[in-house]
């Protein structure tokens, strides 16, 4: 029996009417505020100033705000000169430094950390041009009103709640006295002005920018996201050093990640923001045939795929469009997947999914078919949408961002569903999809993408395409790193420099002989990575060849669900050895590869040579290392492959519940909390390393044991 059906909102006129009317005001009051948008009598003149000055050769700083009141918090710090257009400085996220995980708070501690780096570079706060928000926000409140607007009365339950996609006075409140708090922080003269950017824009903007496509024929963009200011879903095409919005969907609740995160957390048991990427690992462990899983055909229903593209909510089963929280399911919807979690079920032992569990518990594997049906349905729909982007625009290169565009197994599925067969029919080439996603497809990502889009406004040139993501905060210098060791429960010793070839090889070497002997070792060096994913700069590493490294790890190094994957990093050659590298991902030597955002589906013999990080599906989330982008990790790889036989590794990021560890405190307080973890290798900006490990009590005397063995054999 088909499943009842209302597809768009009940009172669509009444709320683009509320959406004008909102922003029209809201443009009025956030000036008096000093937020300017980017069309505004002042954002303009402001614009045709730093033209003038990058016309002459000066060099321009820009800074991309993060603010308080949306998640994930934070600052860019951005130089811009004619020759070369924007380079990147810092991304610093103020979850890292406030240690509260998606934080929504004023970015305080990453802002300072800026101020820090700028001083370094003889410059400070004062020097900056303009400061950019990374959301239009009478935009976004006009969105807000229209979302309740146009669903009344059930719209009005969107008051109640505190979340991205409610309406909250305080966060307003938070928001809007940003200026007087920059002012303060910095000892500025004035309130600073705040240029407003369309949060989606700056999504595209960077996201293009920094991938590695030319820009001679067209480039297709796909924003898909949770929620912009304006829609979740918005389609770009760029085309000599021009971009074209195409569409906007203009709603918060017609969302692909609204749609996951729902059902991720319901079913699943872990709150929005933490939820996706563990459903994504149970999908694994579910039946991902279309044809056999029961669930997939009757889930499709909540989704309407309409023409030229659409996706929209079917309002008579998802509820989430007035109730995403308390009552998100309507009746056709528990009938499919049962009664949804309530938010204090969430993160309850007896509630989240634990695929250790499946021996033990009957439901757990019906459990895992919803997760595969909703990553199939999920799969379903981004192909929908590619596939119109592409049909439209004529590419054959698609840039994907938003925070939908960090399901990495999706990702992969759009490279294996636009092959050469798709375009003959479609275009009438022999071509197939070329993809690229950014490290920082998600919100710590439109700091810098409000940056190049300004950028792109002064009349900059594009800017390099980037190749790391090693962006957030600075290197540690010793002092720090000695002061953060100054403790009778940690343990120390210097074991050497890496700024000699020779002394990063030792380095290297004796990290492969701990791996070898499977030890769980973490490697803190240099600036962190920018976005979710440890990169090689914070990441746990592990033998990759034993089976049971998986659930040693997950149990004893970092307490989570046995459910989630490890993931690869690899030379190329490894990763070609292993992997099936798909041809799409291969512009400027795969570098889509490079930041654990596509997964790879594993040859027939890695399961047997590399079991710790193939998942249950065959697949791994894999990360290409460049000698030239990490000296140290690459020749860790290198030594791995003189030891073990392959030039891979297990890779995890460096945290223990919590973001990943950005100060020398706050790797010292990481390898407290983890029983498991062998030790830390902690290098300074000079390239002196120091072990640190477990005193006392629980010291195990594995790493000096093993220190011992490997210097008796170089020696």
């Amino acid at each position: 029996m088909k499943s009842p059906r209302r597809i768009g909102p009940r009172f669509p006129r009444l709320g683009r009417f509320c959406f004008r009317a909102t922003r029209r005001v809201a443009t009025w009051a956030m000036t008096l505020a000093s937020f300017h948008a980017n069309d505004s009598h002042f954002t303009v003149r402001r614009i045709a100033e730093i033209r003038a000055k990058l016309a002459r050769g000066e060099t321009v700083l820009l800074a991309g705000l993060g603010l308080p009141g949306t998640h994930n918090s934070g600052v860019a710090l951005v130089e811009v000169t004619q020759a070369q257009g924007p380079r990147l400085i810092i991304n610093n996220e103020e979850e890292r430094f406030s240690g509260d995980k998606h934080t929504t708070q004023y970015p305080r501690a990453a802002l300072d950390a800026m101020r820090v780096t700028l001083q370094a570079m003889g410059r400070d706060v004062a020097d900056i041009d303009a400061w950019l928000t990374t959301w239009d926000y009478p935009d976004l409140l006009g969105t807000l009103v229209r979302s309740i607007a146009e669903e009344l009365p059930d719209g009005l339950k969107l008051l109640r709640t505190r979340n991205s996609v409610s309406f909250d006075a305080r966060r307003l409140e938070q928001m809007t006295r940003t200026p007087k708090l920059l002012r303060k922080q910095f000892g500025l003269p004035a309130r600073v002005p705040l240029l407003m950017m369309p949060h989606h824009d700056n999504h595209a903007w960077f996201s293009f920018a920094a991938s590695p496509f030319p820009d001679d024929e067209p480039v297709a963009i796909a924003v898909l996201d949770g929620t912009g200011d304006q829609g979740s879903i918005s389609l770009y095409v760029a085309e000599h050093r021009e971009m074209q919005r195409l569409y906007c969907n203009n709603s918060v609740f017609d969302s692909l990640g609204a749609f996951y995160s729902v059902i991720s957390s319901t079913q699943g048991g872990w709150t929005w923001l933490s939820s996706e990427g563990r459903y994504m690992g149970a999908a694994a462990w579910g039946d991902m045939d279309r044809a056999s899983n029961s669930y997939y055909a009757r889930l499709r229903e909540v989704l309407h795929f309409g023409a030229n593209g659409e996706i929209q909510l079917n309002r008579a089963m998802g509820n989430w469009y007035c109730d995403p929280f308390e009552a998100p399911y309507k009746s056709a919807l528990i009938k499919i997947l049962g009664e949804p979690l309530k938010p204090d079920q969430l993160w309850n032992p007896d509630a989240v999914l634990r695929v250790e569990d499946i021996q033990h518990r009957p439901d757990t594997q019906d459990r895992l078919d919803k997760a595969a049906a909703t990553q199939l349905v999920f799969e379903d729909a981004m192909k929908h949408v590619v596939d119109h982007l592409l049909r439209t625009t004529g590419a054959h290169r698609l840039v994907l961002t938003g925070g939908v565009a960090l399901n990495a197994l999706g990702n992969m599925r759009l490279l294996q569903h636009f092959d050469e067969a798709w375009f003959t029919q479609a275009q009438g080439c022999a071509k197939r999809l070329h993809l690229w996603i950014p490290p920082t497809p998600g919100d710590p990502g439109v700091t810098i993408g409000a940056t190049w889009m300004f950028a792109h406004l002064i009349g900059a040139p594009r800017g390099a395409a980037m190749t790391h993501a090693f962006y957030c905060g600075d290197a540690p210098t010793q002092g720090d790193i000695t002061a953060a060791l100054q403790a009778d429960d940690i343990k120390t010793q210097t074991i050497g420099n890496i700024s000699t070839p020779e002394g990063c090889d030792a380095i290297a070497d004796l990290m492969a002989f701990m791996v070898t002997q499977n030890g769980i070792i973490a490697l803190y060096q240099g600036a962190a990575e920018t976005g979710p994913r440890a990169l090689g700069h914070r990441s746990i590493l592990a033998n990759p060849c034993d089976a049971g490294t998986r659930e040693r790890l997950n149990e004893r190094v970092k307490y989570r669900e046995a459910i989630r994957p490890l993931a690869p990093m690899a030379t190329l050659d490894a990763a070609h050895e292993y992997f099936d590298l798909l041809e799409g991902a291969s512009d400027a030597d795969y570098n889509a590869y490079n930041y654990m955002v596509l997964t790879a589906q594993s040859k027939p013999h890695a399961r047997e040579r590399i079991p710790a990080v193939i998942h249950a599906d065959g697949t791994g989330r894999i990360q290409i290392v460049r000698a030239e982008d990490d000296p140290l990790t690459y020749a860790y790889l290198k030594a791995l492959g003189r030891h073990i036989g392959v030039e891979l590794s297990v890779n995890t990021s460096f945290n223990v519940a919590g973001p990943i560890a950005q100060t020398p405190q706050q790797a010292v307080e990481t390898l407290r909390r983890s029983a498991g973890l062998d030790v830390v290798l902690m290098v300074a900006i000079d390239g002196q390393v120091t072990a640190a490990w477990h005193g006392g009590t629980p010291d195990s005397g594995r790493f000096t044991a093993w220190l011992s063995e490997w210097t008796r054999s170089r020696s």
